[in-house]
């Protein structure tokens, strides 16, 4: 599996206030919506809404890229200048997430899909 781009998470104070705005936005209303996450599904692409976002460190959107093995792209991103900010971690049925800073101090988040996905 190539890398893909497909989710960006963006961090919200005020889920109401955000909800109301994104969903104007796509003019749909979201397909997963939960204090803790609210997604859209817009054209194949995951937009989320993190809830408390800025407490976790989320300074801004932050896009996220499907790998086929997380360990090794950490390696590669590492080899290339990156730092890693958040170790790989199942955020529920598998799916595992990472983080890097770039050499320009942007966040690049990576996913590896469940094995059986």
């Amino acid at each position: 599996m190539p890398t893909h781009f497909n989710t960006v998470l963006y961090p919200v104070k005020d889920l109401d206030k955000a909800k109301a705005t994104f969903s104007a936005l796509f003019g749909a209303e979201p397909h997963v919506d939960s204090p803790y996450y609210v997604g859209y599904s817009v054209e194949g692409h995951e937009i989320g809404l993190v809830p408390n976002g800025h407490d976790q460190g989320m300074a801004g959107p932050e896009p996220f890229y499907d790998v086929e093995d997380i360990t090794a792209m950490l390696a590669t991103l590492r080899a290339a200048g990156a730092t890693v900010v958040q170790e790989p971690r199942d955020v529920g049925a598998g799916l595992l997430v990472a983080k890097v800073r770039d050499t320009e101090g942007n966040i690049i988040g990576v996913k590896q899909p469940p094995a059986n996905a």
